[in-house]
């Protein structure tokens, strides 16, 4: 193997190094031009030594551009830098949002009162828990006493309850 072909690989390597590089560093574009010309520069050098080597170096470039760069994006959260950068996932707090389905389930039957007119979809306030529910026919007035008569995912369908 000559000296070449050795340059051709280096190249190859180069590559591979500017592309990781290109992932961590904010550089405009410039390391990806740089990576390609070093890509491009040893595919010639493969194709001036034969035909053949010059079609392993486009297989192996096809291959290696993708796996370098799902590699170095797989690496990048949990860097140094990639841990400043991105953002950290926000936390829930307990009451935050609609409550899960499996909470929701304990409810099938619990009674409430209408805080926000459901028409047919408003605020209903069941032992202080305040959740979202859509009424079983139209309207229903504020302060009106309910019960829970279905659970459907994060839904929960209410009836009126007939005081007389």
């Amino acid at each position: 193997m000559g000296w070449w072909l050795v340059l051709a690989v280096l190249l190859f390597l180069a590559c591979a190094a500017l592309l990781i590089a290109e992932v961590f560093i904010p550089s405009g574009g410039i390391l990806s031009i740089l990576s390609m010309g070093c890509l491009i520069g040893g595919l010639i050098i493969f194709f001036k030594h034969n035909t053949t080597m010059g079609i392993v170096g486009i297989t192996v470039s096809l291959v290696m551009i993708p796996a370098v760069l799902v590699s170095a994006y797989r690496i990048l959260p949990d860097s140094k830098f990639g841990k400043k950068v991105f953002l950290a996932p926000p936390k829930r707090q307990m009451g935050d949002a609609i409550p899960d389905t499996d909470q929701l389930k304990d409810m099938l039957g619990a009674l409430g009162s209408v805080t926000t007119p459901l028409r047919p979809v408003g605020m209903a306030d069941f032992d202080g828990i305040r959740i979202e529910c859509v009424s079983e026919s139209g309207f229903i007035e504020n302060d009106s006493s309910i019960r829970v008569i279905k659970v459907e995912g994060t839904q929960l369908t209410v009836r009126v309850i007939d005081e007389a």
